[in-house]
C-alpha cells in the first residue's frame, strides 16, 4: 500500500503542479511499482544482486522516482526546462534519460538498479538492455546470470507492433546473445497513441509473440495489486530455475490521452467515459484494507496528505536549482574517461607492437593443435599467412587478426559479431578454424597466451537491428574492451538505422555517454549491383557533428590494423564506422610491411609518395580502394607525373591539419579534385564539400543517381571508366 500511495500520489502531484506538460502518466498501471518494488526485494532471496531496465516513456518517472530513488526534486526541477551547465549539450527530454542506483533491500542487501536511456522510437532500448546486461554478466559477475536479472517493460501496440521485438526474443537463447531470460512486463492499457487494440494487432493477445520461444505469459488485472505482485514473484522463480524469458500482461488502462495534453475523447468517447468513472487501483486496494480491517479510512487519508506534503517540500527545493545536469547513466563503470577535444585529433597516438612479438603471435594464429584433421583449403591459407611473415606482405585479413592479437595479449578483450562474422562474408578472417570430420571449433586467437583476454565471435541471427543494438549494448558497459558489429555487406546497415540515428550518433550529445562500438562496413564498387556495392557513408557523415563519430575509409592493413588499436589506445571512447574493402582483401598491391605494424600509427591522410610537388599541378582527394583504381588507370597509360593521389583515410573528424599540410606542399595554385566511385549525391562529396575550405574542390564522380550503382556489371565499368577519363584528363605531356 505504501509503494501504491507512492506511485499513485506521485501522478497526481504532478498533475496538479505541472498542467499540460508531458509526463506519460502511469495512471490506470499504478500498480507497476509495488510489483517492480515486490521483484527487487524477492530477488535477494534468489541471489540477484543487479537488474537492468528498459522502459519507453509511460510510468518512467514514477519507476525513477519510486523504484531507483531518484529524488523528487532533480524530477521536478527537469519539469521547468532550465538551461544545461554544458552550454553546448543538448540533451533530451526528462522521460527518456537513463538513471543508475543502488538500494538497499529489506534483507539488507543492496542491489544494483540500471535503466537504459531511450529515444522515442518504442522498443529501440530493448536489444540495448539485453547487450548490458551480457557484459554485465560476462565481466562483473564472472558470467553467472543468476545474479542480474533484464527487465523490459513494453506497451501494448509497442510489443505486437514493432518487429525488433521478435528479433530480441530470437537472440534469447543464443550462445552470443543469452543472458538467462529476460522478465517482460507489458503495460497494456488497451490503446495505442489513438490507435484501439482491434486495430492494432492480428493476433489474440499482445504478448503472443511470447510463443516464439514457448515463453509463460500471465495475464493480470492491473486493479489487482497483490495478485500482480504474486505473479511477479512467480515470474521471477521461474526465470531463475528456467533461464527462460517470461511475460507479464498487465491488463489495464490509461487514465488521459497518449500525453496529457492530448484529448482522447476524440477517438474513444465511450472507453473515455467509462474510465472517468473507474476507481484508481489505490482507491480499490484502500478500500480493501479497511474491508479487511488492515487501515482506516483516515490511515489513507493520512498517508495520501504525508506523501503530498513532501513533495511540495521538493518541489520548493527544485525552484533552487539553477542549472540541469545529465550523468552518464554508467558513470561508474566509465570512471577515468573524459570527453574528447578537438585537439585529440590533430594526430593519432602511437600504436606500434613490438616486431618481435608482432612475428611470434603472427605464427601462433597460423599454428593448429596437431592430430587433428583440417580441410586442405585451411591449412594451405595458414601457411600462406605464415609466408606473410617471411616475405614482409600482410594482406588485411593477417593485419586485422594480428590488431585482434595484440589487444588480447594487452588485456583488452574483443567481441566480435554479426552475420558470417567468423570466416568473414568474403573468406578473409577464419577466426574459427573448423575440424573436418567433427566441426571441432579452433580459435587460435585464445591459444596466445595464458595472460591474454578472451576473444568472442559469433555468427549472429539475420538481424541488424537488434544485433547491432546489442553490441552497442554491450559496447556501452564494456569501455575497456573492443566491440565490434559487422554487416554482411555495407549497404545492408539501413536495416538498423534506428539504432544510428537514435543511439550511434547522438547518445554523447543527448545522455553524456560515451560508447566505442566499431562498426565494419563492407563497401566499394566492384560491378556487383545495387545492393552490394555502397555502404552508404554519405548517411554516417549526414550525421557527423560535435566529434560524435569516427568515419574511416582505409586503403592498407596497416592503417586497419592501427585504427583498431587506436580504439583503446585513448582515454575517450568514440564509435568508429569503418567502411572495409572487398577487393583489396585480396589486392596484391593492399599489402603491408610488419614494420608499418610495430613503427606506424593510424595516418589520417596518406601522401602520394611518387609525386615530386614541383611537378604537381593537380592534386586528386581519394578515400577507400578508388584510389587503387586510379592508380591503375595511371599505370596502365604510363603518364600522369602532375596529378597527386592523396588518400584521406579519415574522413571525420576531417583531418584540416594533415589536408592543409598537403596543400601547402602542392601550393594553392594547384587544382584540387575530390574523386569518388559513388554518385555525386552520394559517398563523401558533399561532406568535403562542406567542411573543408581551405580550396575550392571539383568533383570527379557518377552521376546522381537514386540508386547507388548499377545492375549490370558492363554498365558498371563503362561509368567507372569515365571518371577514370576525367581525371586522366588532367594529364599533361611531357615538355
Amino acid at each position: 500500500m505504501h509503494k501504491l500511495n507512492q506511485s499513485s500520489v506521485f501522478e497526481e502531484f504532478l498533475h496538479k503542479k505541472f498542467v499540460g506538460q508531458k509526463r506519460f502518466s502511469i495512471e490506470g498501471a499504478e500498480a507497476l511499482i509495488p510489483a517492480l518494488d515486490n521483484l527487487i526485494e524477492r530477488g535477494t532471496e534468489f541471489g540477484v544482486e543487479e537488474y537492468v531496465m528498459g522502459m519507453a516513456h509511460r510510468g518512467r518517472l514514477n519507476v525513477l522516482a519510486n523504484v531507483f530513488n531518484k529524488t523528487y526534486d532533480a524530477i521536478f526541477s527537469e519539469f521547468t526546462g532550465k538551461v544545461y551547465e554544458d552550454s553546448l549539450f543538448d540533451g533530451d527530454v526528462k522521460y527518456h534519460l537513463g538513471y543508475t542506483s543502488e538500494v538497499v533491500a529489506d534483507t539488507g542487501n543492496h542491489v544494483k538498479l540500471t535503466l537504459a536511456p531511450n529515444p522515442s522510437h518504442l522498443e529501440a532500448v530493448d536489444p540495448v538492455v539485453s547487450g548490458i546486461s551480457r557484459s554485465k554478466i560476462d565481466f562483473e559477475l564472472g558470467g553467472d546470470n543468476s545474479k542480474l536479472v533484464p527487465i523490459q517493460i513494453h506497451g501494448d501496440a509497442a510489443i505486437a507492433g514493432q518487429g525488433v521485438v521478435y528479433e530480441v526474443i530470437q537472440m534469447s537463447r543464443l550462445a552470443g546473445y543469452k543472458t538467462g531470460g529476460t522478465l517482460h512486463i507489458v503495460i497494456n492499457n488497451q490503446i495505442g497513441f489513438t490507435t484501439n487494440y482491434l486495430d492494432a494487432r492480428s493476433s489474440t493477445y499482445c504478448t503472443d509473440v511470447a510463443k516464439t520461444t514457448l515463453s509463460p505469459v500471465f495475464h493480470v488485472n492491473g486493479d489487482d495489486v497483490e495478485a500482480l505482485v504474486q505473479t511477479v514473484q512467480i515470474a521471477l522463480e521461474y526465470r531463475q530455475k528456467f533461464k527462460n524469458d517470461v511475460f507479464i500482461d498487465i491488463l489495464c488502462y490509461r487514465k488521459y490521452g497518449h500525453n496529457e495534453g492530448d484529448e482522447p475523447k476524440f477517438t474513444q468517447p465511450k472507453l473515455y467515459k467509462a474510465i472517468a468513472k473507474h476507481s484508481s487501483p489505490r482507491e480499490i486496494y484502500l478500500k480493501r484494507l479497511i474491508s479487511e480491517g488492515v487501515l482506516s479510512a483516515q490511515e489513507g487519508k493520512d498517508m495520501l496528505k504525508e506523501f503530498d506534503d513532501m513533495l511540495q517540500d521538493r518541489l520548493e527545493d527544485a525552484k533552487q536549482i539553477k542549472k540541469a545536469k545529465v550523468t552518464d547513466f554508467l558513470q561508474e563503470r566509465w570512471e577515468g574517461f573524459r570527453p574528447a577535444t578537438e585537439k585529440d585529433f590533430d594526430s593519432s597516438p602511437k600504436t606500434g607492437y613490438p616486431k618481435k612479438k608482432l612475428v611470434a603471435l603472427g605464427h601462433k594464429l597460423a599454428t593448429l593443435p596437431e592430430g587433428k584433421k583440417y580441410f586442405r583449403k585451411i591449412v594451405k591459407l595458414l601457411k600462406d599467412r605464415v609466408g606473410m611473415l617471411e616475405t614482409n606482405t600482410l594482406d588485411w585479413g593477417m593485419a586485422e587478426m594480428l590488431a585482434y592479437a595484440t589487444l588480447l595479449e594487452e588485456g583488452y578483450p574483443v567481441r566480435i559479431s554479426g552475420q558470417d562474422v567468423a570466416r568473414g562474408t568474403f573468406s578473409h578472417r577464419h577466426a574459427v578454424i573448423k575440424t573436418e570430420d567433427t566441426e571441432e571449433e579452433i580459435i587460435t586467437l585464445n591459444n596466445l597466451s595464458d595472460k591474454q583476454a578472451e576473444f568472442t565471435i559469433y555468427n549472429s541471427l539475420l538481424s541488424e537491428y537488434g544485433v547491432l543494438g546489442f553490441d552497442y549494448g554491450y559496447a556501452f558497459n564494456t569501455p575497456n574492451g573492443l566491440t565490434i558489429w559487422e554487416a554482411q555487406f555495407g549497404d545492408f546497415n539501413n536495416g538498423a538505422q534506428i539504432m544510428i540515428d537514435q543511439f550511434i550518433s547522438a547518445a554523447e550529445d543527448k545522455w553524456h555517454t560515451q560508447n566505442g562500438l566499431v562498426m565494419l562496413l563492407p563497401h566499394g564498387y566492384e560491378g556487383m549491383g545495387s545492393e552490394h556495392s555502397s555502404g552508404r557513408m554519405e548517411r554516417y557523415l549526414q550525421l557527423c557533428a560535435d566529434l560524435n563519430m569516427q568515419i574511416v575509409n582505409s586503403t592498407t592493413p596497416a592503417n586497419m590494423f592501427h585504427v583498431l588499436r587506436r580504439q583503446l589506445h585513448r582515454d575517450f571512447r568514440k564509435p568508429l564506422v569503418v567502411f572495409t574493402p572487398k577487393k583489396l582483401l585480396r589486392y596484391n598491391k593492399a599489402v603491408s610491411t610488419v614494420d608499418e605494424l610495430a613503427n606506424g600509427v593510424f595516418q589520417e591522410v596518406i601522401d602520394d609518395s611518387s609525386a615530386k610537388a614541383k611537378d604537381v599541378d593537380t592534386v586528386v582527394f581519394v578515400s577507400g580502394k578508388f584510389y587503387y583504381d586510379i592508380i591503375e588507370e595511371k599505370e596502365k597509360i604510363g603518364a600522369g607525373e602532375n596529378i597527386a593521389v592523396i588518400r584521406v583515410e579519415q574522413l571525420y573528424p576531417v583531418p584540416h591539419k594533415q589536408m592543409d599540410a598537403i596543400v601547402d606542399k602542392y601550393g594553392k595554385d594547384a587544382k584540387y579534385i575530390w574523386a569518388q566511385e559513388e554518385p555525386g549525391n552520394m559517398g563523401a562529396w558533399s561532406h568535403m564539400l562542406r567542411h573543408y575550405r581551405t580550396v575550392q574542390l571539383e568533383v570527379a564522380s557518377r552521376l546522381d543517381s537514386a540508386s547507388p550503382a548499377s545492375g549490370s556489371p558492363k554498365v558498371h565499368a563503362i561509368r567507372q571508366q569515365a571518371i577514370l577519363d576525367e581525371l586522366m584528363s588532367n594529364i599533361k605531356e611531357k615538355v
